[in-house]
């Protein structure tokens, strides 16, 4: 079809306006030999423009026909169909020189915020559908009923490709292309704004809806086998989910940017820029000092009381002292809420709908109660983004380690410190004399509070100075299963081995 309806068409002049000579320079073609190979014969010219159409109407009607027919893409940060061409044809050989479109006359103020506003408004839209993936995710993990797994693994599938879709949608292309020339003459806010779209534009361009759809059925199927495992202590029950999600990952770096290590391209969603080098860097200069701090601390240190902590407390009233507290910390409870969950997390669909999530235990108050804080600190940071500037990129969290920063500052610098222990010993009191009597002082909670504990193998229950070594262990894990150097089923075997040399505990697993 397209033979025969390009090859007996015509090339009328006013259909293409004349490239510039700066232009005709960069691709290395003369004006006068521009022209001359403008006279083709229209059957030749329709034969290479119809291989053309063909390449980018397969392209453009969906990654799953291109993965079907084989087709890939050398260098995947600037696919070939990303972006409309002009088409010329070279007669000396086969190739087929493609030039990106490029507007005559006069960009005005006017188009260009046009354009960026239609930008915008696509944008906001994915921000949507993404709020409502975030609400789907808190469901699953705080009060799904157990049997609807496989129905919402198919829905957050169905979603994610939707979302997609729209985020590679060609016209975004189109937009970037026009703003790009102009963009100096925008505020910073929107420079911003072209800038983070386009990082991400050429990153999701080159993933296939296929991949997409997989990702998102296999996290939610993952996290359902996740808990079982944790609940019958059986590595086994995992495993398998996490292989398939390792493989995953590789094939995602590998189709995004092949010619970096693949942990570096997936790091880059979290912390732009950031590097397994980088990290390696830093955790060495913590490691090199806090593995001979503990080993001196557990041999020579003397450890605070902190038995008195444990008792009995009731869920209910741990539940009330962890909202009161995190309402106190700043948390907008009109704009969010505190659930229960099996790790606690902290997520939502928008800064004025966030939902963090805590879990208790009947025999220990410090777990819940700094889960919260810790939450907390998370849900801050989300209720402060500019609403000024909703659903586009500058309103987005400006990546994990800054996250994590508040997090930790809530809850380690705040929660257990001397000012705070003497804002909530008196609160302890009242909800749980029997534990905390009158002669408890807030010195006895803040030393108490921040006892080195004789085995911590969970990271939300670690104390501060093993904390940082739950992070670098599962850095240097999580590197080698990308990198291809651990295996998924040596990971038990590995985790007890660098727990038991860099925190200096028992086995875990």
């Amino acid at each position: 079809f397209w033979l025969k309806f390009l090859g007996s068409a015509s090339i009328p002049s006013h259909q293409e306006p004349e490239p510039s000579q700066t232009r005709m320079k960069h691709i290395g073609l003369s004006m006068a030999a521009y022209k001359r190979r403008r006279l083709v014969p229209a059957s030749i010219a329709g034969v290479a423009i119809a291989c053309t159409a063909m390449r980018q109407v397969v392209c453009m009607i969906g990654p799953r026909l291109r993965v079907s027919l084989g087709l890939r893409y050398q260098n995947c940060l600037q696919p070939a169909w990303a972006h409309p061409r002009k088409t010329f044809v070279d007669v000396r050989g086969t190739s087929i020189i493609q030039v990106r479109s490029t507007a005559t006359g006069t960009t005005t103020a006017h188009d260009v915020e046009q354009d960026y506003q239609a930008l915008a408004s696509r944008l906001k839209d994915s921000a949507a559908l993404e709020g409502v993936g975030g609400l789907l995710g808190w469901d699953e993990m705080t009060m799904m009923p157990t049997g609807a797994a496989a129905s919402r693994a198919a829905q957050k599938a169905a979603l994610s490709s939707v979302i997609h879709a729209k985020n590679t949608d060609p016209e975004i292309g189109n937009l970037l292309d026009r703003l790009r020339p102009s963009a100096s003459s925008l505020d910073v806010y929107k420079q911003a704004t072209i800038r983070e779209t386009e990082r991400a534009y050429k990153k999701e361009t080159c993933i296939p809806d296929d991949l997409v759809r997989k990702e998102a059925e296999l996290g939610s199927r993952a996290y359902q086998a996740w808990v079982q495992a944790r609940q019958e202590k059986k590595w086994e029950l995992f495993a398998p989910s996490l292989k398939e999600w390792v493989a995953l990952r590789r094939e995602r770096a590998a189709l995004i940017d092949p010619s970096k290590p693949a942990y570096d391209v997936l790091a880059d969603d979290y912390d732009a820029g950031l590097t397994a080098d980088r990290v390696t860097e830093v955790f060495n200069r913590v490691k090199d000092g806090l593995v001979p701090l503990l080993k001196k601390l557990r041999t020579n240190g003397v450890k605070p009381d902190d038995s008195w902590l444990l008792g009995s407390f009731e869920i209910s009233k741990q539940a009330d002292l962890c909202k009161d507290v995190a309402v106190a910390l700043g948390f907008d409870l009109d704009k969010g809420r505190l659930d229960v969950s099996v790790h606690p997390f902290t997520g939502g669909a928008h800064p004025t709908d966030v939902r963090m999530t805590t879990r208790f235990k009947d025999n220990d108050l410090v777990e819940g109660l700094t889960g919260a804080i810790h939450e907390t600190g998370h849900a801050l940071y989300e209720q402060g983004r500019n609403l000024e500037f909703d659903g586009l990129p500058v309103n987005s969290a400006a990546g994990m380690a800054i996250h994590e920063s508040q997090s930790l500052l809530w809850e380690r610098m705040v929660g257990k410190d001397r000012p705070f222990a003497q804002y909530l010993l008196p609160k302890l009191k009242t909800l749980f004399p029997d534990v905390f009597t009158d002669d408890r002082t807030p010195e006895d909670l803040y030393t108490a509070l921040n006892a080195l504990k004789d085995s911590s193998l969970i990271r939300v229950e670690a104390d501060e100075v093993t904390y940082p070594m739950h992070v670098i262990l599962r850095f240097e894990i999580e590197k080698g299963l990308i990198d291809g150097t651990v295996d998924v089923d040596d990971v038990p075997g590995l985790w007890n081995k660098k727990m038991k040399a860099d925190s200096h505990v028992r086995q875990c697993c």
